[in-house]
């Protein structure tokens, strides 16, 4: 039997010397009449190989049943996709590991090329026809790496600008597991509904997560890393495939330690340069995966990758081919343009968009909007896992939407005019309202209920009325002619009144003016690697250059008076920090004096009129 064995392999490795490069992978599937030549050698390989290993399981095993294997490199086929999704990390190390170890090589080196067609159409997506060598060059020496510095090791180092919005969407994934999910690695099952826990639950039962960041092992934080691109390209995927892009390089070039592969690794990378749509086909091999357990599996084998220079770019190509070519273009507005925008190599919001919530919409409200004569507008479908909070919000250059200010746990993106860090939270009782939050939330959702005009605000008699009655609130009789004289009630007349009516009457006054008030801790991590004023290196010779990570202790006052909206009202209209923070601070003096960062004004779109304090260099979101 051993000697059958070994023929069978020996076989499949003359054919792979034998066969001639594999076909260009088309983007749509196309009429075959007769199988080719070196398709057939492919397939009978595979099934070779295959084979060869089943009887060594079955051999090993002592005749056990095995079910039959696939080699890891070999590409899932599409009748795969009804497979149920449910597999966990835990059923992978079990059932996968017990597989006879292939040559490394051929898990490095295996996958499909793009046709140039795809190749062309994809290099022009992301780069368009006019992209200078420097951009050219940022994405190609951006790799996916955790920092070395121990206060910021549970973040990706970023060496070369542009590739920020790729590795911040990343970070705040990673963060999810490494804050909330720590101790359940082998029963996640990424992306599922089942996944998606009731957060009121998770609110009741879980304590805030630990900020001893530099206790988290090199392990945990690679498994956090492999968890987190598996969930990004199954949602690119609508949770049916992840496409996995990776360099042929072979694996023998990577063993050893982590920094003797990178080293190897960026030894045989050092000739390789993405110029041309020609260059990303010649170097560039693909795995499509309908099983989520099986993805995780190979993109731990391939992780080194990632790891190395061109690793951002790789899983931008990963996400866009999750996503379908096709379908990443009918998601914009302006398919034209170019992901990565000029002059500078940003990452569009497109890609940040396409990285949170699977789709690339150009828009980060909520839904649709309707422009009439059949034109739409695309924004957030629905609450992702992360959030996105803005800059250009607090200039009134966008509307960021509840979607993306309130995802399923405290974590932010923030983008500014040119760069994207992280904000996150231990505790996800941040995002939980308070008593009278939680009421104003169901007024006016009851209130919304109501307004036929449009979304213009206001309401009939009739429908103010049964407003009143669903929500218990009894105004006195004046207050009720007053609001009711002129025919229709206006949401902020509405809402000034209930301001003005006492708790006990269905309003929300209180008079302690403590209630509503929120104490509570912010991180914000830049993953850019910059001078820090506060350190130097060996010597004292320069300022170090590390990424930030900074603590911000927040206060957000409450607002359930008429003065006290009245005065916001004029405060929020003011560009000048020091107005819009005057006549809370005496109210709620916080820990530290309040201080103002751009950062802080994110903050506030998100948490309005919130005070910000911290120790040390300001946050930057630069």
């Amino acid at each position: 039997m051993a000697d059958q064995e070994d023929e069978e392999l020996q076989m499949a490795l003359r054919m792979s010397l034998q066969s001639s490069p594999p076909e260009a992978k088309r983007s749509k599937q196309r009429e075959i009449a007769e199988e080719s030549v070196e398709a057939r050698n492919r397939r009978l390989q595979r099934e070779l190989m295959a084979s060869a290993a089943e009887k060594r399981i079955r051999a090993a095993a002592g005749n056990k049943t095995v079910s039959p294997a696939k080699p890891v490199c070999a590409r899932e086929e599409s009748r795969n996709e009804s497979v149920p999704m449910a597999i966990t990390t835990a059923t992978v190390a079990k059932e996968e590991m017990s597989l006879p170890q292939l040559e490394k090589s051929r898990v490095l080196g295996c996958g499909e090329e793009l046709s140039s067609v795809d190749a062309e159409q994809l290099f022009l997506m992301v780069f368009g026809s006019c992209v200078s060598k420097d951009v050219l060059a940022q994405w190609s020496n951006q790799g996916i790496r955790f920092s070395s510095d121990p206060e910021t090791c549970m973040g990706l180092v970023q060496h070369e600008g542009g590739p920020c919005g790729v590795l911040a969407t990343i970070q705040a994934y990673v963060l999810k597991y490494l804050l909330f999910f720590l101790d359940d690695f082998g029963k996640v099952k990424v992306n599922n509904p089942l996944y998606n826990l009731d957060q009121k639950k998770i609110y009741g039962s879980s304590n805030a997560a630990s900020n001893n960041f530099a206790s988290f092992t090199e392990d945990i934080k690679a498994r956090a890393l492999v968890h987190s691109m598996v969930e990004i390209l199954f949602l690119c995927g609508s949770g049916k495939r992840a496409v996995i892009a990776t360099i042929k390089v072979q694996c023998h070039d990577v063993e050893g330690s982590e920094a003797d592969q990178h080293e190897m690794l960026a030894k045989a990378l050092e000739g390789l340069s993405i110029a041309s749509a020609s260059d990303l086909q010649k170097i560039l091999r693909v795995n499509t995966y309908s099983i989520q357990a099986t993805a995780m599996h190979h993109l731990m084998e391939v992780l080194p990758v990632f790891r190395n220079r061109m690793g951002a770019m790789l899983f931008l190509i990963s996400a866009l081919l999750s996503r379908g070519l096709e379908s990443v273009q009918d998601d914009r507005d302006d398919p034209s343009l170019p992901l990565v925008t000029a002059p500078f190599g940003h990452a569009s919001q497109e890609i940040v968009n396409l990285l949170i919530c699977g789709q690339a919409v150009p828009n980060v409200f909520d839904g649709r909007m309707d422009l009439g004569g059949g034109m739409f507008l695309k924004g957030i479908p629905m609450t992702p896992e992360i959030g996105f909070l803005s800059l250009l919000e607090s200039l009134n250059l966008c509307k960021v939407g509840q979607h993306l200010k309130c995802p399923r746990w405290p974590i932010w993106v923030v983008g500014s005019e040119s760069h994207y860090t992280v904000l996150f939270a231990l505790d996800p009782a941040v995002q939980e309202e308070n008593e009278l939050e939680e009421r104003e939330s169901r007024i006016r959702r009851a209130f919304d209920a109501q307004d036929q005009s449009g979304g213009g605000g206001f309401i009939s008699v009739e429908g103010f009325h049964q407003v009143l009655r669903e929500m218990n609130i009894n105004f006195p009789p004046e207050r009720l002619d007053n609001l009711c004289s002129s025919g229709f009630i206006v949401w902020s007349e509405f809402w000034q009144a209930l301001l003005d009516l006492d708790k006990g009457l269905g309003g929300l006054k209180d008079s302690s003016g403590l209630m509503g008030k929120k104490l509570f801790d912010l991180y914000h991590f830049n993953g850019i690697a910059k001078s820090v004023s506060n350190g130097t290196s060996a010597g004292g010779e320069s300022p170090l250059q590390r990424p930030r990570l900074c603590k911000l202790s927040v206060v957000v006052p409450p607002r359930w008076t008429q003065e006290e909206f009245l005065a916001d009202v004029v405060s929020s209209s003011s560009n000048d920090s020091s107005t819009r923070e005057t006549g809370i601070v005496e109210l709620n003096q916080p820990p530290q004096p309040p201080q103002h960062a751009p950062l802080v004004d994110c903050i506030r779109t998100r948490w309005p009129r919130a005070i910000c304090s911290w120790i040390g260099d300001a946050p930057s979101i630069v």
